[in-house]
């Protein structure tokens, strides 16, 4: 495979803005990427400082994201950008992604993918119109207990799956002193996060996780979301019962109220046969449990036998690894996808384990799904894709 590094234009990530730096260091961590462009604010005087702070040629720090596409399009192939993050609030998503892949770049994308479902329906059929990849964050899919654990549920050593329980609940927004951050001013704005806070902002992480890992699909809900702290016009904190398409029930709580918390996703899957356990706040550990055996505690880089596991980690056992190379095991399978792709091979998603449109439109249609049923009497809601 060409060893050349993949080249990456970013939009959003201005100096103080945390997403964007997390973005760009997990793009820089395996040495497969290099950041040679962007158009990181609105505001073209903060855009430049932050390329000055990053190295980055004041020539190819643009004053719109429209730019960046138009110019970088006019380069040589082996000088212009490969794809482009978006790491900007939720309601730009759609524009950014759709006008880079009409310029022909890839695109890597925070989630969730747009500001509603039918705006990614429309980048679906944007993506099928060109030779682009998309790729999208959905961060823990990118550590190695998740990736044994899904591959142990594949391999059958759980049985037949009868219960999911996910987790994810935080503090940050407890109490309305904290809206004055600037994470929380535009999660809590309709306009810039769509018609959800919670649900949109990690409820959707704990939807993806249980279907990445369990290999099953959401088929009906029933949802109770809150608005807790007075005032607010958006969910804080939520409830949501689930169905599969295998017939099983699950439960998703998610919460940004709950005082006290980080960021404490969890994660239980129970079959037949025997049951698996992960925490975030415990990366390294995955609890497997059977009904006449000891509990066993598989660990990180110790006798694992998934060879995504194995992949994922870069240190020896001992030695912790955590978000920020979860977030860049999603960079590396991008890379390796446009390399791929440039290489004429067949560069399909779910080969190299990426996140993509698929999981893109189910989250949408999760947000969607449980703000509307949360508003009715019946208990349970078909899960609606369009």
């Amino acid at each position: 495979m060409n060893n050349a590094k993949i080249r990456m234009g970013m939009v959003g990530g201005a100096q103080g803005a945390f997403i964007g730096a997390i973005h760009r260091i997990a793009a820089r961590l395996d040495g497969l990427i290099e950041l040679v462009a962007g158009s990181f604010s609105s505001d073209p005087t903060r855009s430049q400082a932050t390329a000055v702070m990053l190295g980055i040629n004041p020539t190819r720090c643009y004053d719109s994201y429209q730019q960046m596409f138009s110019e970088e399009a006019k380069l040589p192939a082996d000088q212009r950008i490969d794809f482009v993050a978006i790491v900007t609030p939720n309601h730009l998503h759609f524009p950014i992604a759709k006008c880079a892949i009409e310029a022909g770049f890839h695109v890597l994308s925070d989630k969730p993918a747009t500001l509603n479902l039918a705006q990614a329906l429309l980048l679906e059929k944007a993506l099928q119109d060109s030779d682009c990849l998309y790729g999208l964050t959905h961060t823990y899919t990118g550590y190695p207990m998740i990736k044994e654990a899904r591959q142990r549920i594949t391999d059958g050593e759980l049985g037949t799956i009868r219960k999911i329980i996910v987790e994810y609940s935080q503090g940050w927004l407890a109490t309305s002193e904290d809206e004055n951050a600037k994470q929380a001013k535009w999660r809590l704005d309709a306009d810039k996060a769509g018609i959800s806070c919670c649900i949109a902002d990690i409820g959707v992480h704990a939807a993806n996780l249980a279907e990445y890992v369990s290999g099953l699909e959401i088929t009906a809900l029933c949802a109770d979301l809150n608005h807790v702290v007075a005032g607010r016009t958006l969910d804080d904190d939520g409830t949501v019962l689930l169905r599969f398409n295998n017939d099983s029930k699950g439960v998703l709580l998610t919460s940004q109220v709950a005082l006290g918390e980080e960021n404490n996703l969890n994660l239980r899957i129970y079959g037949d046969q025997a049951s698996l356990e992960w925490s975030q706040m415990e990366p390294n550990s995955l609890w497997l449990k059977s009904h006449n055996a000891p509990t066993t505690l598989l660990r990180a880089g110790v006798g694992l036998k998934s060879t995504a596991a194995q992949n994922s980690l870069r240190t020896p056992a001992g030695h912790p690894e955590g978000y920020l190379e979860a977030f860049a095991n999603i960079y590396v399978n991008f890379a390796k996808q446009i390399h791929a792709k440039k290489a004429g091979y067949s560069a399909s998603n779910s080969k190299f384990d990426v996140p993509g449109i698929k999981e893109a439109i189910r989250g949408m249609a999760f947000i969607e799904n449980a703000v509307a049923a949360s508003s009715k009497d019946t208990k349970w809601h078909p899960f609606k894709i369009g």
